[in-house]
């Protein structure tokens, strides 16, 4: 298997989190990206998943994508990653551009590199399942480096608000499965229907080669590939300073990696069954008030704190929040009684 220097890890960190804006903004305040809050009181969800990464790539090829209109947040929790590795993003223009841009810039330090990739604003309440799966992933990737693979969670309930990979019917000793379909957000009973075949939620982590995964978007956006490759370059040329990337970013449009790159392309993709293991994307408050009903898991061991690359300390509690809002809502039912 390829562990650490041979593998680079790559967290998305420039998402908004406008679904849970209703938690994530302080009395008084702006809403904070959910990343840079805990669920818990302690580090951040950030922090949480570059222990992920750590556990198959080190600190050194571990990069983070951001957002510029972030920096006053991620500035003080990246300070101890190395700066060439923190890719700023000049806007927001979905997750296809989010993972296009870090990848073009990884091609151009280390081209056949493998990558595992993963969303930063996610939970794992079982960190030990995830981290197995992460690396029968990368064991698989070793042996068919032209795959890219996607990690599937064994769900915990029928969510309409979760992507679902449905993978073709097992094989016996099959460690990846080849992808049948993929599905955005179905209704509550075709999800239910659909876990029944098999399917599992799409967690966004992905393990791939740079050039397997560049394939998905030559395919499918090559004028934007080569446009994005040219403004990386541009860039690289005078001293770093994006203004050939943010030029470009002004005119792009917004595009989702799982609804407008890999649907059509499920010939190159495999999915790893991740035993169900308190995964959640935390999206919206009703996801997170769930989430927090459950015990804390092994997601904070001693040892990967020990090993931490960003900051310890998170902006905002989730869970403190959801108990505010939980008791001023009591105090208004009983103001409302009370009338």
């Amino acid at each position: 298997m390829q562990t650490g220097s041979s593998v680079w890890g790559l967290i998305l960190a420039a998402g908004d989190g406008k679904r849970l804006e209703s938690l994530t903004t302080p009395r008084g305040g702006a809403a904070i990206p959910k990343q840079y809050c805990s669920l818990r009181a302690g580090p951040s969800l950030l922090h949480d998943a570059l222990q992920r990464v750590l556990a198959v790539a080190t600190p050194q090829r571990t990069c983070v994508v951001v957002a510029a209109k972030h920096r006053c947040w991620w500035t003080p929790q990246l300070e101890r990653l190395p700066a060439a590795n923190i890719i700023v993003q000049p806007e927001n223009r979905g997750t296809a551009l989010g993972v296009l841009l870090p990848l073009l810039h990884l091609r151009e330090r280390d081209p056949g590199a493998h990558l595992v990739i993963l969303p930063a604003d996610h939970h794992v309440r079982m960190e030990s399942h995830l981290a197995r799966s992460l690396r029968t992933a990368l064991e698989r990737l070793t042996a068919k480096p032209e795959q890219t693979l996607l990690l599937g969670v064994t769900p915990e309930g029928a969510d309409p608000d979760l992507g679902y990979i449905l993978p073709e019917a097992a094989r016996s000793a099959e460690l990846a499965l080849p992808v049948q379909q993929f599905v955005e957000k179905p209704p509550v009973k075709w999800a239910g229907e659909l876990i029944e075949r098999g399917a599992l939620w799409n967690t966004f982590i992905i393990a791939a080669s740079i050039p397997g995964l560049m394939q998905f978007f030559e395919r499918r956006i090559p004028a934007i590939v080569a446009q994005m490759h040219a403004a990386v370059r541009r860039d690289a040329a005078t001293a770093g300073a994006a203004r050939a990337v943010a030029a470009l970013y002004a005119r792009l449009p917004t595009m989702d990696f799982s609804r407008d790159i890999l649907p059509g392309q499920e010939a190159s993709i495999r999915v790893v069954r991740v035993p169900a293991c308190g995964w959640s994307d935390l999206g919206t408050p009703e996801r997170v008030a769930r989430t927090l009903t459950c015990p804390a898991g092994d997601e904070a061991t001693s040892s990967s704190r020990r090993h931490a690359v960003a900051g310890e300390r998170s902006h905002l509690s989730l869970a403190e929040q959801h108990a505010r809002h939980a008791a001023e809502a009591a105090r208004v039912d009983h103001s409302a009684r009370q009338g």
